[in-house]
């Protein structure tokens, strides 16, 4: 079956729901799936050298109390799916748009999961500004997409439009909020649900 992961890689759930989506397929080893990772922006409108963290994070929340409160559950779920969650490395809320490229680039080379992992672990445990063309470089680099091309890809324009297009596609699609799980085209689950709620999704697809 082909599954439609919709994500952005800055959106911690997403990281959880990834773990949570390998745990209920590995539950289910009959199960041939095929990932396929689709662009969703958080922030569509992020201006393109991102902006401070804390700021950020005080306009979408509010107050501080609610974003310790927030931080503070997201972390104690982290644990459950052995994330282990480095919020307070994060300085910068990055735009989006070119880690998506990568995604996008590293899936003709068949390395799109990897890619969308090492995001993960760079942004959420190690702090890094992911918005960055030298470190998305570096992540692509670490899981063995050859540097030349890759530099003169993400240098470039291109697919730009296209992470735009998928975006706006989604929307269109009824995806509101990520991660949402499409399979087949047909079935869908949205949201980092626990694996049991996921594996029941994977068996009415398989039915």
């Amino acid at each position: 079956m082909d599954i439609d992961v919709y994500f952005d890689p800055i959106c911690p759930w997403c990281f959880i729901g990834k773990r949570r989506l390998q745990r209920a397929l590995g539950q289910r080893s009959t199960i041939s799936a095929t990932l396929n990772w689709r662009p969703f922006m958080l922030n569509p409108d992020m201006p393109p050298a991102g902006m401070e963290r804390s700021a950020y994070l005080l306009h979408k929340f509010g107050t501080e109390a609610r974003v310790r409160r927030l931080l503070g559950a997201l972390e104690a779920t982290g644990q459950s799916e052995e994330i282990d969650f480095q919020f307070d490395t994060i300085q910068h809320t990055p735009s989006t748009v070119s880690a998506h490229r990568l995604v996008h680039y590293a899936n003709e080379h068949g390395l799109a999961e990897a890619v969308v992992e090492s995001l993960f672990r760079a942004y959420f445990q190690e702090g890094r500004n992911i918005g960055e063309l030298d470190e998305l470089s570096a992540i692509g680099r670490s899981v063995g997409l050859e540097s030349g091309a890759l530099d003169t890809y993400l240098d470039s324009t291109m697919d730009v439009s296209w992470v735009q297009e998928q975006n706006s596609l989604a929307h269109r699609l009824g995806v509101n909020g990520v991660p949402c799980f499409l399979i087949d085209g047909e079935l869908a689950l949205q949201g980092a649900q626990p694996p049991e709620i996921l594996t029941r999704l994977l068996d009415a697809a398989a039915a």
